[in-house]
This record gives structure tokens, C-alpha cells and sequence, in this order.
């Protein structure tokens, strides 16, 4: 069919009035579209232009050759050329465009860049019909002719250009702006256009409308725009993308693997192989297919090339036959790479496990030796490895000769530090080809149980080696058994540890090993949830998991100690419970009499009890029960427990006897000796030493010797505890109704006045203070007693002194009496 044509002339050269018009439109092209079209076919010439140019200038000049959506859905393809004016020999630009309605495709279904050098187009508006300039000859348009070399030239620039191509023929680009070409022949422009149209999908390469010169591509609705050098600052500035190909070369890439894939193509002058990439499987775009066609063709890629391809092959194992199959694996086997990463060896064990069993294993061998030398000389740790009869025949033999003696020298090197993951990756590897580590084994697995607990812990979640941790022990039935043992004799010292690790990390040890240990921290999560804060129910139930008895096996009892009172003390009550479940010999084996040891100083050193007080108002169950496990440890573990501990112990023992026994002679010096020893003391655990002693010192009958001791003693702390305790309510209450204690206290009080400088006004104080109200509410009859009482215990001159400080009393009320009545008068 015979397409409308266009024609638009731009004003005369000074004609300042006059303005650009149509000089000819086809029939078929509504006169709506031509106010659309005008701005399309403007022409700005270069900056610096001369005003009457040469021929040899006017031919340097640009020519626009645009391809344009019109709002109805119709396109214009038009060639705006400059020609001279025959009036002024000045330049004026003619444009001839032809008009293409909804739907219509160009002639010979052709693109429209391939018109550009169409022979058809006109410089001067005809005077009747010429041929359409889009019906070119049969044949490649003169446009492609040379890209290859157009393509090696722009190498730099070539894998940034057709990644911002591709994204402007992306449907979803309408409205967009503009990419920007800057080189310095529009020409060159085209090319790019030639390049994008050979190398994009039809449908993208249809949808990239374009002019290849404009002095304003902020203001161009075009996909693609070229500029000349002069015009790129302004293109920047205003925010578009610009490639500045007439320029220096760029100094960074594109990740765009599809892209960088596309250049390497095109500098390898093989671009009928887009047209075979198209026809695999795939997304328009994905890297794979043209990946592997490169691949296949013998062009060189980059890791990320590679790995695609891998990766794209592995999904589709029967989309290749076997021929490319085999160019592939060459490929990605080829000895001369050395810059393969960890994303292409993944995809490339993916691909290995797509083509096991289904092609012959002199394909797939050499896929399977690269992995197992990249996990022994890379260090890939995640490394997905193939089976163990990948390796089965000469091939397999040759690699192991190859990489067996690295593999057992590295796992010899005891002064190399290595990680989980590679230790787990050597092993396996080992095993794949045949390689005897038996003698390393034990010295492997010794190391290799503590690391598993330290790097599981200095993260969260899963540990990264736990798959193919996993995979090792279901493979390897003797690393199993011994890596199982090894954690199980270390799990005594850190059994917290063991149980976290456990929790994450599943080991699979149901089998006929004993593991008492690694049973009991595998027990103590579902105990701890199901028996809650029981503390000693989990500890049965904990010990019952490990089948065995603390006293055949003693260190179940530091793993259950551990487990369930890892980061506290027992109670003094669990630590009863725990001293009683086994013979001092297993907590000695165990080291589990230093927990009971904490239990008996922490719970010395608790907060008082509701259940009852002492005579001085302090609790007496809590520190009385820490007291008497503490003779216990003390009789029990005599050689083991020393220093601050025993000290500590000894003085709970001593409050025992103070309380309860009779204790040896020395009181006071005794407790101040052993809380020296003891330091740091716990405060509580020193005021309920010093509360004993004085609630000793306070009873009717203590003995004269030990508190003439504690008086010259002149201890500050002692008698300062010693005064708080002679005024509780239980001391004035037995002042107040037994006269023969308020006798012993006025005589003790009273009985050493020079007695160093903290006891004469202490006791002073609790003459006034605590007996003096005491005496005062007694009956006369019990004054007398005391009187008494004082006389025959000491001699007539104190009962005389008595009477002389009780009748200071009364004469004292008898003028505050009289006082208050004048005050009254």
C-alpha cells in the first residue's frame, strides 16, 4: 500500500517574520495531527553554524532522522536534512517524513532505523508523487552494514548503552526520559539504534521511538535522543542519562549480566547468535540463554556470565542436546579461568546435579572435579559436592591423587586455624574420593567439637555449617561416633553450651552410644518447659536421661549441676538435695561440692525469712540451715574447700554453735578472725555472724570470760551490733518481767567504764535508754529483787549503786511532776 508522505521546510535564513510550514501532506493525514507534528520535525542547527556555509560545511551538518508516536496511535518516520537556500545561499532545513496509521507496519516488515540511508528520501518538496523511502530492496539495510566494527569501537561503552536501551524499550518506559547518545555523527547514532534493533526482541526494539540529533533532550518525548558533544553538559544538568561515547572511555562497568553478556557477543562479531538465544526457553531478557549460546559458540564470559549460564542450564537440563551440553561443561570446566566466584560454583553443582544420571559421567566428571578442587583449594564451605560415584573409574583416581595429599595435610596442620565449614568440607571431600584419614581422625574431631560450640554461639539462629554438618554425620558413620564422643566428654565443662547448641543444631545420636551427657542437655529444654521453675525435678529428671548413676558415673553430676543451675546457686535446700543423692567421693570427681559450697554462702547472705526470728529480731531458718550445710561441706570436703570459702563456712558454723552448741572459747576474736579470712565477706553474712555473737553475749547465761573479751575488745562494729540488739523488743520485754536479768545487765553495763572508747557510751546509752524504762515500770517488789539480785552477785556497794541510779530515776520523775503542775498553775 502507498503510505502518506510529508513534507515541512523551515523558514527563510533572516526572515524573522516568516515560520516554518507544511509544502506538502499526503492524503490520509488528518490536519489534527499536523500541530502534533510540527514540534516533531523542528530543527535547531548546531551552536556556532555559519550563516552561508561551504558545501563541504553544509554537508558536515546533522540530519534528523527521528522515529515518532502520535497520540492516535499512528508514527512518523521523517529525515530532516539541511539544504541550501537558491535565494540567499543560506541554510534551510527540509524535512521529509512519511506517515505510518495504527497498525501498520513498515514495508517489508522492516524497523524503522533500517530507512535510514534509504536512497528515496527528498531534500525539496516534490511537484508530484514519489516512491515511499521506507520500501527499501530485499537485503540488509544499509544501516547494518559494519556494526560489528561499530560495536568493537564502542567496547567501553557497549554493555551501559544496551542496558539503558533495553530498560527504553521496556513497555513500562512510556513517558520516561530520555537516554542520551552523545557522539559526534549522528550517524553514529543510528548505528547504536542498528545495534539495539538487532540485539533487542522485535517488540522492544519496535517500541524505542528515537531522533538521532536534538539540541534539547529535556524537551524530547523520543526513548533515545543523540546529541552532539557541545550540547552533553546541558543534558546532564538537566538529570538525564547520558553516555558520552565520543568521549574518554568510562571507567566503571554495569552489573547488568545480560548486558555485559550482549557486548562480549557483539566485540566477538557474532551477532546472529541473539537470534539463536532467542530461541530457548526463557525470559525475553534473562542472561541464561544468551549465556550458554555465547558459551556454546566459544566466547569467553565473566563469573556472573557463567554462572547464569549454569544456572539457566540447570533448570532446564533437557533444553540443550548433547552436544552443547558438552560445549557448555567445556566451558565452565576450562582450565585457563581463574576468576570463578562462590555464586558460580553454586550454580555450577546445581547443574551437575541436573545432568547426574542423565548424561554419561565423562560429561558430568569433570563438572564434579572442578567442585571438589574449588571446596579443597577455594575454601567454599557451602559448597553443594556431588556423589561419591561421580568419582568412580580413572577419572575419579586421578583426582584424588591429586587433591587426597592437600586434603590430609591440612587437616594435620594443628596450628592452622580453620572453620567449621572447612573442617566438615575436608572430610566430606576426603570421603567422596576415597582418601584414609582414620589416624587424623581422633585429633580432628577434638578440635572440631569445641569450634562447633564456639562459632554456633557467636551467632544466632541456625549456624551456617549445621546442613552440611548433618550431611558429614549421616555420611560418615565413624566421624559420627567419635565427633558424638568428643562433644560428649566435653559437655561436663560447658554443658550450657551443649544444650544451646543442641537446641539449633539437631545431632543425631539415638543410636547404641551411651552419651550420658549429650542426652542430659538434650533432655533439659522439654524439662525445664514442661516441670517450670522445679528446679529439682528437672535435676531428676535431667540425671534420669543420662541412664547411668552419679555414683558409677560422678560427672553427671556436674553436666545436671550445670544444666539446671548454670547461672545461679542452688538454694541451701537443692544443695541438701544434691549432697544427699550421691557420696562426697562423686562431688569430689565431679567438682560439685564448690556449688554447694556457693548455696551454703549465698543463702547466708539472702534476704531475711518470714518463717522466724531470732532473739535480736534477725531470721534464723534460712541462715540456720546454711549453717548446718555448711558443717556438712566442712566435715565432707575438708581438703578441698580452703581460702575465703572455708572461712566463710566456718563462720556459719560458728553461728551454728553460737545458737545452738557450745562453742569454743574466744567468740569475739574468732569471729573477727574469720571474717578477715573471709574477705570479701558478704555484709549479710557478717551481720548475721556478729547478730549470733551478740545474741550469745545477751542470754542470762552466757559466760563472764567471753564478754569481759568482747568489752575489751573495743571492736566498733561488735558493739555497735551488740547495741542494736540489747534494744529489740525481745531484750526490753525480758528486762522488764525477769529482775534477774535486769541485775545482770545493770552489772555488765555498769562494770566497765574504762573499757577502751566504743563501750563506756554504748553502755551508758542502755542504761538510760533501754533499762532505765525497763526498771521503771517494774513493781517495787521487783525493783527490790534486782537490788537485791545486783548485791549478791556482786557485792553491797553495786546494790548501793543500783539504788543510787534508781533513785536518780525517781527523784527525776518526781521534778518532772512537780514542773508540770507549776506549769499548769
Amino acid at each position: 500500500m502507498s503510505l502518506a508522505q510529508v513534507h515541512y521546510t523551515s523558514p527563510a535564513p533572516g526572515d524573522a517574520e516568516s515560520a516554518g510550514r507544511f509544502t506538502a501532506v499526503g492524503p490520509g493525514v488528518p490536519v489534527a495531527l499536523l500541530a502534533e507534528v510540527e514540534p516533531l520535525v523542528r530543527y535547531e542547527l548546531p551552536g556556532g553554524s555559519p550563516d552561508r556555509p561551504s558545501d563541504g560545511e553544509l554537508r558536515s551538518l546533522p540530519q534528523a532522522f527521528a522515529f515518532s508516536a502520535l497520540s492516535d496511535g499512528s508514527r512518523l518516520v521523517s529525515r530532516s536534512a539541511p539544504v541550501r537556500d537558491a535565494g540567499t545561499g543560506g541554510v534551510r532545513v527540509h524535512t521529509h517524513a512519511v506517515h505510518l496509521p495504527p497498525g501498520v507496519p513498515l514495508p517489508g516488515d522492516r524497523l524503522p532505523v533500517e530507512a535510514w540511508r534509504s536512497p528515496l528520501w527528498v531534500s525539496v518538496t516534490p511537484g508530484g508523487a514519489i516512491p515511499d523511502p521506507l520500501t527499501l530492496p530485499p537485503g540488509p539495510a544499509a544501516v547494518t552494514e559494519g556494526l560489528d566494527d561499530f560495536a568493537v569501537s564502542r567496547g567501553p561503552w557497549l554493555a551501559a548503552v544496551l542496558a539503558d536501551l533495553r530498560r527504553a524499550g521496556d513497555a513500562e518506559a512510556d513517558g520516561g526520559r530520555p537516554v542520551v547518545l552523545v557522539e559526534r555523527q549522528c550517524a553514529d547514532v543510528a548505528r547504536w539504534l542498528g545495534l539495539a534493533s538487532v540485539t533487542l526482541p522485535r517488540q522492544s526494539a519496535e517500541r524505542l521511538t528515537f531522533t538521532t540529533y536534538t539540541r534539547r533532550p529535556e524537551r524530547s518525548s523520543s526513548r533515545v535522543v543523540g546529541v552532539l558533544p557541545e550540547d552533553a553538559a546541558a543534558a546532564r544538568a538537566a538529570g538525564l542519562r547520558v553516555h558520552a561515547c565520543a568521549g574518554q572511555a568510562p571507567a566503571g562497568g554495569t552489573d547488568d549480566v545480560w548486558a555485559t553478556t550482549a557486548a562480549r557477543v557483539w566485540r566477538s562479531r557474532s551477532p546472529e547468535l541473539f537470534r539463536e538465544a532467542r530461541e530457548l526457553p526463557g525470559e525475553p531478557f534473562a542472561a541464561g540463554p544468551l549465556a550458554v549460546t555465547a558459551l556454546c559458540a566459544g566466547i569467553a564470559l565473566g563469573p556472573d556470565g557463567r554462572a547464569a549460564a549454569a544456572g539457566w542450564a540447570a533448570d532446564r537440563p533437557y533444553a540443550l542436546d548433547a552436544k552443547r551440553t558438552g560445549q557448555l561443561v567445556e566451558a565452565l570446566t576450562s582450565p585457563g579461568i581463574d576468576d570463578r566466584t562462590a555464586p558460580e560454583f553454586d550454580a555450577a553443582g546445581r547443574l551437575f546435579g541436573a545432568l547426574e544420571g542423565r548424561c554419561p559421567t565423562s560429561l558430568t566428571t569433570p563438572l564434579a572435579a572442578m567442585l571438589v578442587t574449588e571446596a579443597v583449594r577455594g575454601g567454599n564451605g557451602s559448597l553443594e559436592l556431588p556423589r561419591r560415584d561421580a568419582f568412580e573409574g580413572p577419572e575419579g583416581a586421578e583426582v584424588a591423587g591429586r587433591l587426597g595429599p592437600e586434603i590430609l595435610t591440612e587437616l594435620a596442620d594443628t596450628a592452622r586455624s580453620r572453620s567449621v565449614a572447612r573442617t566438615v568440607q575436608l572430610l566430606r571431600v576426603a570421603r567422596l574420593l576415597g582418601v584414609d584419614g582414620t589416624e587424623l581422625l581422633p585429633g580432628v574431631v577434638d578440635r572440631l567439637a569445641p569450634a562447633l560450640l564456639a562459632e554456633a554461639a557467636a551467632h544466632e539462629g541456625l549456624p551456617g555449617f549445621a546442613p552440611s554438618l548433618l550431611e558429614l554425620l549421616d555420611e560418615q558413620f565413624e566421624v559420627r561416633t567419635a565427633l558424638l564422643g568428643a562433644l560428649d566428654r566435653i559437655a561436663p565443662e560447658d554443658p550450657g553450651a551443649v544444650a544451646r547448641f543442641l537446641e539449633r543444631v539437631a545431632l543425631p545420636f539415638t543410636g547404641t552410644q551411651a552419651l550420658p551427657h549429650l542426652r542430659m542437655c538434650a533432655e533439659v529444654p522439654e524439662a525445664m518447659a514442661t516441670l517450670g521453675g522445679d528446679r529439682a525435678a528437672v535435676w531428676h529428671r535431667v540425671l534420669r536421661a543420662a541412664g547411668l548413676s552419679p555414683f558409677a558415673e560422678p560427672l553427671v553430676l556436674r553436666t545436671a549441676v550445670g544444666l539446671v543451675w548454670e547461672d545461679r546457686a542452688p538454694t541451701v535446700g537443692e544443695a541438701r538435695l544434691l549432697l544427699d543423692a550421691a557420696t562426697s567421693d562423686a562431688h569430689r570427681v565431679a567438682g560439685t561440692w564448690a556449688r554447694l559450697v556457693d548455696a551454703a554462702l549465698s543463702t547466708s547472705a539472702a534476704g531475711t525469712s518470714a518463717a522466724g526470728t531470732s532473739a535480736t529480731g534477725t531470721s534464723a531458718n534460712g541462715t540456720d540451715e546454711a549453717a548446718r550445710l555448711a558443717h556438712d561441706l566442712l566435715r565432707g570436703f575438708p581438703g578441698e574447700i580452703g581460702g575465703r570459702e572455708r572461712a566463710g563456712l566456718l563462720l556459719l558454723d560458728l553461728v551454728r554453735e553460737l545458737r545452738t552448741g557450745a562453742p569454743e572459747p574466744g567468740w569475739a576474736e574468732r569471729v573477727r578472725t574469720l571474717c578477715a579470712q573471709a574477705e570479701p565477706v558478704e555484709p549479710a553474712l557478717r551481720e548475721r555472724a556478729y547478730a549470733a555473737l551478740v545474741e550469745r553475749l545477751l542470754a542470762p547465761d552466757r559466760p563472764g570470760a567471753e564478754l569481759y573479751d568482747f568489752v575489751h575488745g573495743d571492736d566498733a562494729e561488735l558493739i555497735a551490733a551488740y547495741d542494736r540488739a540489747a534494744r529489740t523488743e525481745t531484750v526490753r520485754a525480758r528486762l522488764r518481767t525477769q529482775p534477774a536479768y535486769a541485775a545482770d545487765c545493770f552489772t555488765v553495763w555498769t562494770a566497765h567504764p574504762h573499757a577502751g572508747r566504743a563501750w563506756p557510751p554504748v553502755a551508758a546509752a542502755l542504761l538510760d535508754d533501754v533499762l532505765r524504762p525497763a526498771v521503771r515500770g517494774m513493781s517495787t517488789e521487783a525493783v527490790a529483787e534486782v537490788a537485791e539480785t545486783v548485791g549478791r552477785t556482786g557485792s553491797s556497794g553495786r546494790a548501793d549503786a543500783f539504788r543510787d541510779w534508781n533513785r536518780v530515776s525517781a527523784l527525776g520523775r518526781l521534778g518532772r511532776r512537780i514542773a508540770g503542775r507549776v506549769r499548769r498553775g
